[in-house]
């Protein structure tokens, strides 16, 4: 059983990186079994568990051939839009490092378990399981919450709508932003005229006496930022940061949306979010299950200050959340799969972070691409000088089939201080591919540079 499992993880390996190609055909089972040591039995059945996830596809009289899917050389982008080439722009998952056979296993048994429950509608607040299930889970990360603080919502992005929304108690209405900061967020302010007020934030960070300055005359109601792994720059705000803005939180009667949607995406220990510093319950936790396990399951969690539950209630209404899906989830947390799953994908993000820096510094000799030196999380951000022409480089790659993401959509329009960027994703970027990537975007942004 041992030998079986042991050559199953070594083909899936090779797929990942690159080793068999997207179309390629593997060697033959009685071939396979000659390099492997085994019986011919250990490689059907190992060919027939790569097929049954989607890693291969076989043709009758013929053999067994590499899907041609992202990761391995093409796939889907965020679009959904079926393309070859290298992925610096997804946000979304590796398709093969998907757990499909262990969440498979846990929705038959969380139908086996529930069984007419799911023909039933659910309480707004999610399924009480699974949030009891989420007061130990959340405990990891130093968020310590009683179940009735716990809401179960369609992604993290139900939550921030239903926030932006509703009135909070401290009867401000602006709603203050980070730029550059998460696009799709930034659209829906915009879709619904709400005020808001803006911060820089750069690698660096942000500058704590203009964040009090704002807290202090901006009728701020919350402050909407994302702690660690933040989405478009890769960066974590460090602990002297994360006590100074609870503490600020605190002076001036300001909420806090920690959007902290990437927790389990890194290998980094002892980060405490700014939730922990909180003392006086100024801060709403926020975590998606979407950027680890599936993008369609669309469940995340929020954590309420109590005199935020009634309203956020009233606002949430209905249990739109998939009572089957919150019960996988569950099952999926308490047999242990989550914690497994969440290290290996967090080694291999790591791995390929670190290859991704490897290549930047082999390639970039003249320096013209600034990267923000992160180690962890799927994000980095190449800032560009301000005379490459942004139009032509990103025609250009796209030409070679390497898609990337401008830095123009993560800032408001007419924000004047934008810093001129590629926000560069690892997460659909097999190792194999990286290097040659890297290199064609340096000689891309050269040819793009008005003075090279």
């Amino acid at each position: 059983m041992k030998k079986y499992f042991a050559i199953l993880s070594d083909m899936e390996e090779k797929i990942r990186d690159g080793h068999y190609r997207p179309g390629s055909k593997l060697v033959s089972v009685r071939k396979a079994a000659e390099l492997y040591g085994c019986s011919t039995n250990t490689i059907t059945r190992a060919y027939a568990e790569l097929e049954k996830r989607h890693a291969i596809y076989s043709i009758p009289q013929s053999g067994y051939y590499v899907v041609d899917k992202e990761g391995s050389g093409s796939g889907q982008s965020e679009d959904g839009v079926q393309r070859e080439g290298i992925d610096f722009s997804s946000a979304s998952p590796d398709l093969f490092v998907f757990p499909y056979l262990d969440f498979q296993h846990c929705l038959n048994k969380a139908i086996d378990t529930y069984k007419y429950h799911l023909f039933t509608y659910g309480d707004p607040q999610g399924m009480a399981e699974l949030r009891e299930t989420l007061v130990r889970h959340l405990a990891n990360d130093q968020v310590f919450a009683k179940t009735e603080r716990i809401f179960v919502t369609s992604g993290a992005q139900q939550a921030l709508e239903i926030l932006a929304k509703m009135p909070f108690p401290n009867g401000k209405r602006t709603i203050l932003v980070e730029q550059p900061t998460y696009n799709l967020y930034l659209r829906l302010l915009e879709i619904e005229q709400l005020p808001t007020a803006v911060i820089a934030r750069t690698a660096a960070g942000i500058s704590l006496q203009e964040l009090e300055r704002l807290f202090r005359n901006g009728d701020i109601k919350f402050f909407y930022t994302m702690s660690r792994y933040h989405n478009p720059l890769g960066t974590s705000y460090t602990t002297e940061e994360r006590k100074a803005i609870a503490a600020l939180a605190k002076k001036y009667d300001v909420y806090i949306v920690e959007d902290d949607y990437m927790a389990d995406l890194g290998v980094e220990r002892g980060f405490d979010p700014i939730y922990a510093y909180d003392l006086t319950q100024h801060v709403v936790y926020l975590k998606s299950f979407s950027k680890i396990i599936f993008p369609g399951l669309r469940l995340g969690a929020a954590v309420l200050p109590e005199q935020l539950i009634e309203t956020f209630y009233r606002h949430k209404k209905y249990g739109d959340t998939s009572f089957l899906s919150q019960a996988a989830l569950d099952i999926y947390i308490k047999n242990g799969m989550y914690e497994r799953h969440k290290r290996a994908i967090s080694s291999l993000y790591t791995s390929r972070m670190l290859a991704l820096n490897e290549a930047l510094k082999r390639h970039n000799g003249a320096g013209l691409i600034q990267a923000s030196g992160v180690s962890s999380g799927i994000y980095t951000q190449y800032r560009l000088p301000i005379t490459v022409n942004m139009e032509q480089l990103m025609s250009r790659l796209s030409a070679k089939h390497i898609r990337t993401v401008d830095g123009k959509g993560f800032y408001l329009p007419g924000y004047l201080e934008r810093e001129k960027f590629l926000r560069i994703s690892i997460s659909r970027a097999s190792e194999g591919q990286i290097d040659e990537g890297i290199a064609a975007i340096v000689e891309e942004v050269k040819r793009a540079n008005h003075f090279y």
